[in-house]
């Protein structure tokens, strides 16, 4: 181990560009490829010199990981998320927490609006219909038509408002927030009133003890069985055995999804329906953006080492 160097611990894979600016920086474990056996080892032994956790916002950073950490100043996120880590335990140790925010918003807003047209117009499902030799055998069922649809969405901060403006020109919208926006969306006071109100309920919030199974039953239910749920937020937002059951009943029309609350486990009966599309957790994944996360990441452990105001900071 290099003495003149902190060490940081590398909870999951990143790209090579960002591997390469930590390794520049720190000694760097790369924790996810140790067993626990090996973890509990390193930890006897190396503890001491860990001064930044490194992680993705699927994956966070566990309570005693940072209580084993005794010289940890900073847990940096590689996204915008931070319901992984618990923010009172991090005060409480003064340990700064930074995510990337801003420079992900745009291929968020993207893949909503990707995932609204291929849910409605059975996108995928054509696709698999066309490669499997089906089409000389007949056309396929009739899709539902995407512009004059009401969209609502929950949560208007940076990412709602970007799928809010995208989506303007296909029809009406209207949102659900903590506060009322400055804008001309419709604003409804709860997330029960806005499903009701709705074709497609787009969840853009954050995930946090108050939105913890937010869209439940008795949403899916105001939201209708020809009403479709899109997430593009987080897992825990969503009740998935809710969800199964009112796509297996029919009392909902659809879903799509980015996010799952056991990621990257996707319950088999989400998998099995026809009437749901899934991504694997991709709406930042393009090349430019992970590019901008990455600096982003390495903003904020530049800032950390030389002492000076974290530009990403959430802590």
């Amino acid at each position: 181990m290099n003495e003149s160097r902190a060490t940081a611990l590398q909870l999951c894979p990143f790209s090579p560009y960002l591997e390469s600016g930590l390794t520049e920086r720190f000694e760097v474990v790369r924790w996810f490829a140790l067993d626990e056996a090996a973890q509990s080892a390193w930890l006897k032994q190396g503890a001491e010199s860990v001064r930044a956790v490194v992680t993705g916002c699927h994956i966070g950073c566990a309570n005693e990981l940072m209580e084993a950490l005794p010289a940890l100043g900073i847990i940096a996120i590689n996204g915008v998320g931070v319901d992984k880590v618990d923010r009172q335990v991090a005060r409480a140790r003064n340990v700064r927490v930074t995510t990337t925010p801003g420079v992900l918003t745009e291929d968020v807003a993207d893949l909503a609006i990707g995932l609204i047209v291929g849910l409605l117009r059975n996108i995928p499902a054509a696709d698999a219909y066309v490669r499997a030799g089906r089409w000389p055998s007949g056309d396929m069922p009739l899709a539902r038509k995407v512009s004059g649809r009401r969209f609502g969405i929950v949560g208007l901060g940076q990412i709602g408002a970007a799928i809010a403006a995208r989506l303007t020109p296909f029809g009406q919208v209207a949102y659900t927030n903590l506060e009322r926006k400055p804008c001309s969306y419709e604003f409804h006071e709860d997330v029960v009133s806005l499903a009701g109100a709705c074709d497609v309920l787009i969840v853009a919030t954050s995930a946090n003890a108050s939105t913890h199974h937010l869209i439940d039953a008795k949403v899916l239910q105001a939201l209708g069985p020809q009403g479709y749920l899109v997430n593009v937020a987080r897992g825990s937002i969503v009740d998935e055995a809710a969800l199964v059951a009112a796509l297996e009943s029919g009392a909902l029309g659809g879903a799509a999804l980015d996010v799952f609350a056991d990621e990257p486990n996707v319950p088999a009966a989400l998998r099995a329906h026809p009437n749901v599309v899934l991504t694997p957790h991709i709406a930042s994944a393009t090349s430019e953006t992970r590019t901008l996360m990455a600096d982003a990441v390495l903003a904020n452990l530049d800032a950390f080492l030389a002492g000076k105001a974290l530009p990403g900071a959430v802590i």
